[in-house]
């Protein structure tokens, strides 16, 4: 039995401030850490034979944390660029909450939660798709379909398509899907076949990472 998890990262200083990050190499807030390291305690039953994450550093210090806190930190980790967060172009850097002022949040949100719709000068979720799905088809599938425990530390539109691929979804419904900072998504695998799918509670941990208002972002839902 192989199994893959699946981890988006914890708070950056960016998803604290509202902003649309990107490409932009922003690191974890001290409470960002803090969710990463009690991420650990619910992953703590898993031996993992290897992680992925990206190039990014609020995706790589995540998965620093959990296996400092899992003392695994001797397994091989690949990262790439392919696991990277969707580039957001001009966005990069603007509020949340002020880009939907300016620009109208109908159009942020088809910015940012649709399929095909593509930011001024970035990617779509579909332009990520054909770099993230390929790369996890031929570097990260096929340990797990050997047996091993994997690990995966990325970004919520680099693990969208692959969730959308293990979980058979229509691409509108894979782009509105949350997928909360710090929660693993464990797949259990019998060979090629998923046989079990959790998602992990962590207790007392910032989960949103969506929101386009102020007042959420104060809430700390971010």
């Amino acid at each position: 039995m192989g199994t893959l998890i699946l981890l988006r990262h914890g708070q950056s200083q960016w998803n604290l401030e509202n902003r649309f990050a990107g490409w932009t190499d922003i690191p974890l807030t001290d409470r960002g850490r803090q969710d990463a390291a009690a991420c650990a305690k619910v992953l703590k039953k898993f031996r993992f034979d290897r992680a992925f994450t990206s190039r990014l550093l609020r995706a790589t210090q995540t998965l620093d944390v959990v296996l400092k806190e899992l003392k695994q930190t001797a397994i091989p980790i690949e990262c790439d660029s392919a696991l990277n967060e969707r580039h957001y172009g001009d966005l990069q850097g603007l509020n949340k909450a002020e880009t939907a002022k300016k620009f109208g949040e109908e159009q942020v949100q088809l910015w940012r939660r649709s399929y095909s719709t593509r930011p001024p000068n970035g990617e779509s979720m579909e332009d990520c798709e054909r770099r993230t799905k390929p790369y996890f088809l031929q570097y990260i599938l096929p340990f797990v379909v050997k047996g091993e425990t994997v690990f995966v530390a990325a970004h919520g539109n680099s693990l969208r398509p692959i969730i959308k691929y293990l979980d058979n979804l229509d691409p509108e419904k894979a782009a509105t899907m949350e997928i909360g900072l710090c929660t693993p998504y464990v797949y259990t695998f019998d060979g090629d076949k998923i046989a079990k799918k959790e998602v992990l509670e962590v207790p007392g941990i910032v989960t949103k990472g969506a929101s386009i208002t102020e007042t959420k972002v104060k809430e700390g839902r971010v």
